[in-house]
């Protein structure tokens, strides 16, 4: 969780931050002479905020080398280093370049965290708690960037280096304290396995399940693990264009959907809210925005929580239909009203608000955890570490283009749509809906080895019945007459007169 609160605390100071008098003062201009009123210009703005997306880009494409060359664990302390050196860069920072080049080196931490620990949690965790487990990770992101706006408001109105120093050197306590965590915790048994190293993973995963090493239900799954990476390593090795390969394993099919998934979580425009919410506020007329966006994040951390639950009970796929639905309805809802309502409307700016609210609230449920679940748990074992990190480079990379390009989108003096934006935000959640029903699978209470059989046999539309039939006849990846005997069902689909073993289909 503590990664999770480093990232969306992170996140969350440059909104409120960027809007502080003082940093006004420091690292702007006075609008007009004499005025006492300074504001940045608009391409200092967009680079400002939207730098550190482009860190964590590169960040999350640099966790994959680190992933498996030093590991998961040790890979998430190295991050912590990286961010460290950003957060003392922008501490000390009284101009605009060494804050941007802070920015920039934070961003590289929060890129490779944002990739190794929902990659370490789907690794490490049961599989009945997996979906629970890095809804966690969502759910904490959350409350960082809450942190990160009562912190704001405490320090906004202070009139020295205080006002923006404070909330950025508190990101020191996060990143010290994770890396501390990750010495008592044990490494992932499947990095262990894939380094052949059975009787270190066997402890490892002994630790995970509250077990001997020599447990029963311990043999059993380093056994899955080891068929699935020896069929892995049959068909290809681990390199980025096997990321790409069509096959029986659908890896392409595995790595795109993880590559698109998180570009459209970008594309729900949350972040706009996130990044840009207390100008977005003021602009339409409300009194006190800093308050508002508290609680926009309450809503955010709160409608977190009964994901934990829905995911693993509601299903991966299932909700994030509903969320894209939830969503196209209340932000082309906040659109019409921003766009017939005047700022003085008292009323209409409540009412705009609370659909601003609802709009996170499923948004919280859904897309915010989901997307990060079903992109921890869809790639194979070799290559698990490359497509993850190309999927979150991917977050990061519309992150950083939605960042950069939306004060030019709402700003007066080039794109003024104001409340208008939220058309477009609405129009991509469509996508997100179409996205879903055709490329998704339903891989709830699967383990990562029988996802990997999943794909193998059916497609998105049908994955849900040909879960279940996984589940009922109990299919492990080394046991081959399990699946022998779920094959012989209709609902498998598998060619006509198909004899072959489960290991010459895999």
């Amino acid at each position: 969780m503590l990664t999770s609160i480093l990232f969306g605390y992170d996140t969350g100071t440059i909104s409120g931050i960027k809007e502080m008098k003082f940093w006004l003062m420091t690292f702007g201009y006075e609008k007009t002479p004499g005025s006492g009123e300074y504001t940045i210009s608009t391409p200092n703005e967009s680079l400002v905020v939207s730098i550190l997306s482009l860190g964590t880009f590169f960040g999350a494409l640099f966790a994959a080398p680190m992933a498996d060359i030093m590991g998961r664990r040790w890979g998430i302390v190295g991050a912590c280093a990286v961010f460290s050196v950003g957060v003392a860069m922008q501490t000390a920072a009284t101009a605009i370049p060494l804050f941007v080049v802070g920015r920039v080196f934070a961003g590289l931490g929060v890129g490779m965290v944002s990739c190794l620990v929902p990659m370490y949690q789907a690794e490490s965790s049961p599989k009945w708690i997996r979906g629970a487990v890095v809804s966690c990770y969502q759910w904490a992101i959350t409350i960082g960037i809450f942190l990160a706006a009562c912190v704001n408001q405490a320090t906004k109105d202070r009139m020295d280096y205080g006002s923006y120093r404070i909330p950025t050197a508190i990101q020191f306590v996060w990143a010290g304290v994770l890396a501390i965590g990750m010495f008592l915790l044990p490494e992932s048994p499947r990095y262990l396995i894939k380094k052949h190293r059975d009787a270190d993973a066997a402890h490892s995963l002994g630790r995970l399940l509250s077990v001997p090493d020599d447990h029963p239900d311990v043999q059993v799954e380093i056994e899955d693990i080891k068929a699935n990476l020896r069929m892995e390593e049959e068909i290809g090795q681990s390199s980025y264009a096997d990321c790409f390969k069509m096959g029986p394993n659908k890896v392409l099919l595995r790595t795109l959907t993880g590559i698109f998934l998180q570009a459209w979580q970008q594309l729900t425009g949350v972040n706009f809210i996130f990044y840009y919410g207390t100008t977005f506020f003021k602009q339409s007329g409300i009194s006190d925005p800093f308050l508002i966006t508290i609680a926009t994040n309450v809503v955010n951390v709160c409608m977190t929580i009964p994901a934990f639950w829905a995911v693993d009970h509601v299903g991966r796929r299932r909700l994030l239909l509903i969320g894209a639905v939830g969503m196209l309805i209340c932000e082309y809802l906040v659109a019409i009203i921003g766009v017939t309502i005047s700022i003085e409307n008292a009323a209409g700016q409540k009412v705009l608000v609370a659909f601003v609210c609802i709009y996170i609230a499923f948004f919280a449920s859904t897309w915010g955890p989901v997307a990060w679940v079903v992109t921890s748990e869809i790639f194979p074992l070799a290559i698990r570490a490359k497509a993850m990190s190309m999927s979150t480079a991917s977050n990061w990379l519309w992150n950083f283009g939605i960042g950069y390009a939306t004060p030019y989108m709402v700003n007066e003096e080039y794109g003024n749509l104001g409340p208008k934006v939220f058309f477009v935000w609405g129009s991509t959640c469509l996508g997100c809906l179409l996205f879903t029903y055709f490329c998704i699978m339903e891989t709830k209470g699967l383990s990562l080895e029988q996802i990997d059989i999943l794909y193998q046999n059916t497609t998105p539309v049908k994955s849900v019945s040909y879960r279940n039939q996984l589940i009922a006849h109990n299919v492990h990846a080394a046991d081959d007459e399990a699946i022998a005997r779920a094959s012989g069902r209709e609902v498998f689909n598998h060619e006509k007169g198909s004899q072959t073993s489960a290991q010459e289909k895999v």
